[in-house]
């Protein structure tokens, strides 16, 4: 491909996959930049499909793909700049987690002490040191899950593809594994990270993809995502001393629809079409009024809200 910056991004064009008669992506037009790429969508809805794409393992039934100006069908060159975690929890019988990371990194070429090197390096990247000379067979189902990242990362790829890599995880394992993801993003790789834990991505990345029945719903940073539905009434939590009052002068405002008593009666939950100037008037009626607010807080501006605003719960399709 020939667009401008191809050698530092991830340019998907046009790209469709189908199974047959089987949907799996439709013409997905996506540019990612360095940094942590959130695929988010229930299951079944095309995250995994895209990813195997980015990473070459199938090929698009139409469309053009080019990994920092590589394309999937040149396999030598992505494998080298690719580490891929899959979600699928399967490892050859037998094998300890040093085993695992360093054949891979020999059948990859690597000498025995650069195998050496690498496994160790990897292995205390996810925190398994302790562990390594352990069967895989009797790792936790959140050990099994870091092993295949120490594997993914052992060749110090550029481009990181990990499905669902948080499955599993106890909170410590996941807050530290949050953080090596922020650390690779620091580094100047690209991650494409994929999960239907919505809370998980909003803590974490940089950019979402919101992807429904193989279509792209919407994409950007949080904040962006939102903007682009903003016909839809976000709710704002306010917690003050005289909701009452409050929510009479509320109700005169064109922005906010909707205005609901909390059950404690020391706040309100408010439904606003244009939260920007919803605040502001907060300001003004709470300056104006005497009125003392302790708290204003959008209750349902993350991705959860924001995917439910979107595609709805009751979203399927194919993976």
């Amino acid at each position: 491909m020939t667009s401008e910056g191809s050698g530092s991004r991830i340019i998907i064009e046009d790209v469709s996959k189908f199974y047959g008669e089987v949907l799996g992506v439709n013409r997905v037009n996506l540019t990612i930049d360095p940094g942590i790429t959130a695929i988010v969508g229930p299951n079944g809805s095309g995250k995994t499909t895209l990813m195997n794409l980015v990473a070459g393992l199938i090929q698009p039934t139409r469309g053009r793909i080019s990994v920092l100006g590589i394309r999937p069908d040149e396999p030598q060159r992505l494998f080298r700049a690719v580490g891929y975690c899959s979600q699928f929890d399967s490892f050859p019988g037998g094998m300890t987690g040093y085993q695992f990371v360093s054949t891979f990194l020999r059948v990859r070429g690597y000498t025995a002490q650069e195998a050496e090197e690498r496994t160790w390096q990897a292995i205390e990247r996810v925190g398994l040191v302790d562990a390594a000379k352990r069967k895989v067979a009797g790792y936790s189902k959140g050990m099994r899950q870091r092993i295949r990242l120490a594997q993914s990362i052992a060749h110090s790829p550029v481009v990181m593809i990990l499905d669902e890599p948080l499955n599993g995880l106890d909170p410590m394992a996941r807050a530290e594994t949050i953080r090596l993801f922020r650390d690779l993003a620091r580094e100047g790789l690209h991650l494409i990270i994929s999960s239907h834990i919505l809370h998980e991505v909003d803590e974490m990345s940089d950019r979402v993809v919101l992807i429904d029945n193989g279509y792209i719903v919407a994409e950007g940073g949080v904040p962006g995502v939102r903007e682009e539905i903003h016909d839809r009434p976000i709710q704002v939590m306010i917690r003050c001393d005289r909701p009452r009052e409050l929510a009479a002068s509320l109700l005169q405002a064109d922005c906010v629809v909707e205005i609901h008593l909390h059950p404690d009666r020391l706040g309100l939950f408010i439904k606003t079409t244009r939260p920007e100037e919803f605040y502001l008037m907060i300001n003004r009626i709470a300056a104006e009024s005497g009125i003392a607010i302790d708290a204003v807080r959008p209750i349902d501006d993350d991705l959860s809200a924001v995917y439910q605003y979107l595609i709805g719960p009751t979203s399927g399709g194919q993976a």
